[in-house]
């Protein structure tokens, strides 16, 4: 009853992974290598935020070739929980787990700040236990601007697979909400059963109400929700 955070070389938001859902919500969990080809024992995996492999190439590009990604492609299949923040998100998409892809910023600068989110499939695991209001989430990217062809946004609509939007306090979508020019203020997606969530806001860096909130909690609860 764990959940594995993966580390890669130049991953750096992995302490916060582990942190959070160890001691602020109680949930088990432990590292896993990236060189590892074996997640025994564990019940969902959590993919972190950094620079993996320093970015290069694309971001999440050469991490998606790792060894543990067939393990973490496999819980996949099988309908275990995986989430993936920030460039655990561009690793799902280079992976092929997530459709699309994430793109420099417009602004072509970093942004670091708490946003607004809203979900927008009140069904998904990940997204049952939040509530139907705009929460606040920080972000850390330079390149979180999701991009889609239009097939795929339309199916992503359709099938309910945008699990979270950018918003302003009202809960609209407005493009000054939106702070890196992803197509439709998508903020985060679900692949197609569902278990698979990919979003650039980190949720575990607002799990503690002494730094800043804990409307995180709200999605890392679905982790406890499912008795890992």
């Amino acid at each position: 009853m764990r959940v594995a955070v993966v580390r890669f070389p130049g991953s750096n938001c992995d302490q916060d992974a582990l942190h959070s859902l160890r001691d602020d919500l109680g949930i088990p969990a432990d590292y896993v290598w990236h060189e590892d080809r074996d997640l025994s024992g564990f019940d969902a995996v959590f993919l972190p935020g950094g620079f993996s492999y320093g970015d290069y190439l694309r971001c999440g590009a050469i991490a998606s070739h790792a060894p543990i990604l067939d393990e973490v492609r496999r819980f996949a299949a099988e309908g275990r929980p995986v989430l993936g923040v920030c460039n655990g998100f561009q690793i799902l998409c280079e992976a092929g787990l997530l459709p699309g892809a994430l793109l420099r910023n417009l602004s072509e600068k970093f942004v670091c700040k708490s946003v607004r989110l809203l979900a927008r499939n009140a069904s998904s695991l990940w997204t049952a236990g939040v509530p139907q209001r705009p929460i606040a989430i920080p972000i850390a990217h330079g390149e979180g601007r999701y991009l889609c062809d239009e097939d795929t946004r339309r199916r992503l609509w359709d099938e309910g697979r945008v699990a979270f939007v950018y918003v302003d306090e009202q809960g609209r979508a407005t493009p000054e909400a939106n702070p890196n020019g992803s197509v439709d203020n998508i903020a985060g997606i679900l692949n197609e059963t569902g278990n698979v969530l990919g979003m650039m806001p980190h949720p575990e860096r607002a799990t503690n109400p002494l730094l800043g909130g804990t409307d995180g909690r709200t999605i890392l609860s679905a982790l406890s929700a499912l008795g890992v």
